[in-house]
C-alpha cells in the first residue's frame, strides 16, 4: 500500500538503467546527457543537481518544482524520468547518478528500515510526522543521504465514499464505519486483505467489519469508478489524489491515525547537501499543503496538462519562482 509503487526486484536492474539514459525535462543544458555522479570539491552551484522522479504524475510534478526552484537559487538542474519506483530511484541515489528525489516520509522509512534491519524489523514510522522524519534521517545518514523539511502536504493511504453514502450512513470519519461496515462493500487492491493498513488495520483499529471485499487497484481508476458507480461502498484512494475531489468523494477522517504519516519529503546525497539548496527546498515544502497537491495532480491526471508546466504555474503563482 502506500507510495511504494513496485517492489519487484527483477525489474531493478532494467529500470536502473533508464535512469541513465532518460531525461523527462531539463532546467539545465539540454544537451547534456552524460550521467551526473558524486559531486566533486568545490562550489555546489557548479554541480548539476540531478532530480529523479518516480513513474508517477505527483512525483514529476514534484520534481518540476525541486528543480525549478533550484535553478532560481542559481543551481544547474536536470530532472531525470521514466519507469523508475522507489527502489532504483534508491539505488540511482547511493550510487550518484541522480542527487534528489521527492519522497513519502512513512513509505520511504519503512522501505529504509527494512533494507537496513531486515524484513522484519519493527515499524519506525507513525501517524507523528516529527518522530517518522527523525527515524527517517537516522536510516538515511548511514547510506550517506539526508532528508530536510516534511511539508504539510501529504499523500497516504484514505478511504472514501460517495456523498449519497455519507450521508446515508453518517459517515465523516473512519470510527463511523464501525456500526454500518457490515452493510457495505469494501474495494481495493487484491492485497489490502493481507495488508495492516486495510483491511486488517480497519477492523482492528475501527471495528470496521465488511460485508464484501472486491479487488480493484491501488486507489486508481478501477477503485474510483468502482464507487462512482455504487459498486462499492468504501474504497481506498489516497489522499492527494485529484480525481477524489473531482468525482465529488468524501475522504473519512483517519481520526484514530491508522495510517502512517506520508508527507512530502525531499531526501537527497549528503555531498550535495549545501545552506543554498536547504533554503529553497525548505521554502517550496513549506508551502505546500495537502489540498495545493490535489489541485496539481488533477491537472496533470484529470485534465491532461503537462506536469512541467504545471509546476511552474504553481511556482509563480505562490511567489517561488
Amino acid at each position: 500500500m502506500s507510495r511504494n509503487h513496485g517492489t519487484k526486484l527483477a525489474a531493478l536492474l532494467a529500470a536502473l538503467a533508464v535512469v541513465l539514459t532518460a531525461c523527462g525535462g531539463d532546467s539545465g543544458d539540454a544537451k547534456d546527457k552524460t550521467s551526473t555522479k558524486s559531486a566533486s570539491a568545490g562550489n555546489a552551484k557548479d554541480k548539476k543537481i540531478v532530480v529523479g522522479a518516480a513513474n508517477f504524475a505527483e512525483n514529476q510534478i514534484l520534481a518540476h518544482m525541486y528543480a525549478k526552484v533550484l535553478t532560481k537559487a542559481g543551481f544547474k538542474t536536470k530532472v531525470q524520468t521514466g519507469d523508475l519506483t522507489r527502489e532504483t530511484l534508491s539505488t540511482a541515489l547511493q550510487a550518484g547518478d541522480i542527487h534528489l528525489t521527492p519522497e513519502y516520509v512513512g513509505t520511504d522509512t519503512e522501505y529504509w528500515n527494512k533494507e537496513i534491519n531486515g524484513a522484519k524489523a519493527k515499524a519506525l514510522a507513525s501517524s507523528d510526522v516529527k518522530k517518522s522524519a527523525a527515524a527517517l534521517r537516522k536510516l538515511l545518514a548511514a547510506k550517506g543521504l539526508v532528508a530536510y523539511e516534511p511539508s504539510p502536504a501529504a499523500d497516504q493511504n484514505a478511504f472514501a465514499v460517495t456523498k449519497k453514502t455519507a450521508a446515508k450512513h453518517k459517515l465523516a470519519k473512519m470510527s463511523d464505519l464501525g456500526k454500518v461496515a457490515s452493510q457495505l462493500t469494501l474495494g481495493g487492491p487484491a492485497e489490502c486483505p493481507k495488508r495492516p493498513f486495510c483491511q486488517p488495520g480497519l477492523q482492528k483499529t475501527y471495528g470496521a467489519k465488511f460485508k464484501e471485499f472486491k479487488a480493484l487497484d491501488a486507489g486508481g481508476p478501477l477503485t474510483i469508478n468502482a464507487l462512482t458507480a455504487g459498486k462499492i461502498d468504501v474504497g481506498l484512494v489516497f489522499s492527494s489524489d485529484g480525481s477524489v475531489a473531482a468525482k465529488g468523494l468524501v475522504v473519512l477522517a483517519d481520526d484514530k491515525k491508522l495510517q502512517t504519516a506520508d508527507n512530502i519529503i525531499p531526501v537527497l546525497r549528503k555531498d550535495v547537501d549545501s545552506a543554498e539548496l536547504k533554503a529553497a527546498l525548505n521554502a517550496l515544502s513549506a508551502k505546500l499543503t495537502t489540498k495545493a497537491l490535489q489541485s496539481l495532480n488533477k491537472a496533470v491526471t484529470v485534465d491532461k496538462k503537462d506536469p512541467d508546466e504545471v509546476a511552474e504555474a504553481w511556482l509563480k503563482k505562490n511567489g517561488l519562482l
